[in-house]
């Protein structure tokens, strides 16, 4: 199993069992994103060492191949100074040196390939995570969306199955009497006032009639006085 497979097995896991246990979807999200980070960091330091095998790989056979033309170089000159004991020993070595840069090469071209592969499932890895917490966060929106209006819903359920307006009926039912009430006990407080002070106004139209009255009286009075006193001078 290569590592993307285990972390992909690893990301299903995480999931399954977070969305099992779990109520709140975005703190689910948010752990998982972060646990996909932290896998993506691991994975980079897994192709991180998987590049430093293919250089070290590289430079052995490089120092291999270099040593391999170097005793092929020692053998030339041993053939040219008609040693061929010595020759034949710097061939051999020649020989031993490229054998182990050939096998080197092998390894080098093979992990080289396996390292060109781990650097596009990276990339393919890292695009994927980005999506993934771009994703969360339209997720998350629309998590808090359905939230709001389900206590929306519940909360007009519950309205209507309630006595809610009904009370608020009665309450205005029982408020409207209570001005009813207020504008009968002002309107009687105005007719009491008003017929008080009809009987103060009669009584003092009265008081002024009588007055009149004897006003009159007395001016009649005082005028008969006058006329008897009158008649009783000319018969005198």
């Amino acid at each position: 199993m290569s590592v993307f497979s285990r972390i992909s097995t690893i990301f299903k896991a995480n999931v399954n069992e977070a969305l099992t246990n779990a109520e709140d979807p975005e703190k689910v999200l948010n752990q998982i994103t972060i646990e996909m980070k932290e896998q993506l960091i691991d994975t980079k330091q897994k192709v991180a060492a998987a590049i430093a095998d293919e250089k070290r790989l590289q430079r052995q056979y490089q120092e291999t191949a270099e040593q391999a033309k170097g005793w092929e170089e020692k053998a030339t000159t041993a053939v040219q100074k008609e040693r061929d004991d010595l020759a034949r020993e710097a061939l051999a070595r020649r020989n031993e040196a490229q054998q182990l840069a050939d096998e080197y090469k092998i390894q080098w071209d093979k992990q080289r390939q396996a390292v060109d592969q781990l650097k596009e499932h990276l990339k393919a890895l890292e695009l994927k995570i980005g999506e993934a917490d771009r994703k969360k966060y339209l997720l998350i929106a629309r998590q808090k969306r359905a939230k709001a209006q389900k206590q929306i819903h519940e909360t007009m359920a519950g309205m209507k199955d309630s006595s809610a307006f009904d009370t608020f009926e009665r309450m205005e039912e029982k408020v409207g009497d209570m001005e009813a009430r207020a504008d009968a006990a002002a309107e009687m407080a105005d007719f009491e006032k008003d017929h008080l002070e009809d009987e103060f106004a009669a009584l003092e139209t009265k008081g002024n009639v009588e007055d009149d009255l004897a006003a009159l009286k007395a001016k009649l009075g005082n005028g008969d006085e006058a006329e008897k006193s009158s008649s009783v001078e000319r018969e005198t």
